[in-house]
């Protein structure tokens, strides 16, 4: 193999001040366009046989304020300023993709602190299977299919450097000690967009800022249902409904066949959607905390606007009914999968815009209203735990627990949903139905579940709807409630 220390990289240029946002984004998708470019154009006459003679070497733009002073910020905003003079940067991927987020955030800092914002490159390279990324034409081959080590001609993903540093509290700052503007670096949000793509086989263009989670196919069932109808009726704002590998309806043609493909993805995903991404998301998550963890991992990168969850538990009052709600206020952790990012005594409260919400909406639908609300809703803690058997365990232990903690309700994703949008800052809530009592010999039987299933999931999820539906016409700086935020935060949300 010939010696690669020589270096191939793009034209260098001086970082350009910017007082302009929309100005300042056009510069950082003009220069990632020329680095994948780059990238791509050099991968591409690797692979025709042509040894590379030199390492191929590409950086993300990146995005810097420095300030000497502290901000005029509007107290009631939990965003859009630093917390103290200093140098501050985030490295940037797919500025196309988060133009409208980076466009907005940038502005708020320029607004904040009265001073223009540096664009240029950062000193992080783009690894080579990041840029080639939404490229049909070209895939990167596995170590052993070409002629030369890739490592050795490209940069590769690098988990040393993609983490949770920033979002975790743990200390982060860049080489140069400017600290972060944004929640994740560029290479943690690539390696999540890559994620996404694989776990739910839809493209992250098509995510939408309200996320529903669920445990249940028969939610993606209605969800399609519901979808259709409202690309039925112009006045709903939706455009289309897409779902996995890519499958489309629009409102020209509403009642256009969508199959399952014939592998499904791991979380089926199905996008209702809308302009400025105001539409809403399913997410079939499937059953257990570490599926629950996964999927919000990733799409936290996404930086939505709300997520809830719409999914089935166990009801552990003698007073509930199979098909009642329980609108979580507090969260028992037993799922244990976050232990490690977020310790078990940090207290995940409720949001009281999204409450609000929820509780709203369960009463639109349901048209039951005020005290009567009782009848059939119960707000209390939800325990989430990770044995999905937990009932055929010694009862003095998970019962003598479930009860000290006054839970309503178990289920086996909700907690580790409240907790990692508390930990990533994105606004979240719980509406769950009860689906089986097993502290009470009532347990989720075919017969039973087949008469519940049709006769709860319907409204439930209309419920999940309408309570984005409200949430989306709140002002993102009231729904990013100051409870996510801790004392030192990134300026951008």
């Amino acid at each position: 193999m010939t010696d690669l220390t020589p270096l191939c990289t793009p034209d260098d240029a001086p970082h350009r001040s910017f007082s302009n946002a929309t100005d300042a984004v056009a510069e950082l998708r003009r220069l990632y366009d020329e680095a994948t470019r780059f990238l791509r154009e050099a991968f591409a006459q690797s692979i025709t046989g042509e040894t590379p003679t030199c390492r191929y070497r590409a950086f993300y733009p990146e995005v810097r304020l420095t300030t000497t002073s502290f901000a005029r910020m509007d107290s009631r905003l939990s965003f859009g300023h630093v917390a103290e003079p200093g140098h501050y940067a985030a490295t940037i991927t797919r500025p196309d993709l988060f133009q409208n987020y980076l466009t907005g955030q940038i502005d708020l800092v320029l607004k904040s602190h009265e001073v223009s914002v540096s664009v240029g490159w950062s000193r992080t390279p783009i690894p080579i299977h990041f840029a080639m990324l939404g490229d049909t034409d070209l895939t990167v081959p596995q170590d052993g299919v070409l002629p030369f080590l890739m490592r050795d001609a490209f940069d590769v993903p690098d988990l040393e450097t993609t983490n949770d540093a920033i979002v975790n509290g743990t200390g982060f700052t860049f080489e140069d000690g400017a600290r972060p503007l944004a929640p994740f670096t560029a290479q943690r949000v690539d390696y999540s967009l890559a994620r996404l793509a694989h776990y739910t086989a839809t493209a992250p263009e098509d995510f939408q800022n309200h996320i529903l989670f669920t445990n249940y196919q028969f939610y993606v069932e209605e969800f399609v249902a519901y979808a259709r109808a409202a690309l039925r009726d112009p006045s709903s704002g939706y455009t289309a409904l897409v779902g996995p590998n890519g499958q489309r309806v629009t409102r020209d043609d509403p009642d256009a066949p969508m199959t399952d493909p014939p592998k499904m993805p791991q979380m089926p995903t199905y996008h209702l959607t809308r302009d400025q991404e105001a539409g809403i998301t399913l997410v079939n998550i499937g059953v257990g905390p570490s599926n629950a963890k996964t999927a919000t991992d990733h799409i936290a990168v996404l930086r939505p606007h709300v997520w809830l969850m719409v999914g089935h538990c166990a009801g552990l009052r003698n007073s509930q009914s199979l098909g009642d709600f329980v609108l979580a206020h507090a969260y028992l952790r037993e799922d244990h999968v976050l232990d490690d990012d977020l310790p078990v005594w940090v207290p995940i409260p409720a949001l009281a815009e999204v409450q609000i919400a929820l509780e709203e909406a369960v009463a639109e639908v349901t048209a039951f209203k005020g005290y009567d609300l009782k009848r059939i809703m119960r707000t209390g803690t939800v325990a989430t735990i990770d044995n999905r058997n937990w009932e055929l365990r010694e009862q003095a232990g998970p019962v003598q627990r479930l009860s000290q903690s006054r839970a309503v309700a178990l289920d086996m994703e909700s907690a580790t949903i409240a907790a990692n949008g508390f930990r990533f800052r994105v606004p979240y809530g719980t509406l769950l139905c009860v689906s089986d009592k097993p502290l009470h010999g009532e347990l989720k039987l075919p017969g039973m579940a087949s008469a519940f299933y049709k006769t709860q999931v319907s409204r439930h999820l209309q419920i999940g709807i309408k309570a984005m539906e409200s949430l989306r016409e709140m002002p993102l700086e009231r729904l990013h409630s100051r409870k996510l935020r801790s004392f030192e935060e990134t300026a951008f949300l």
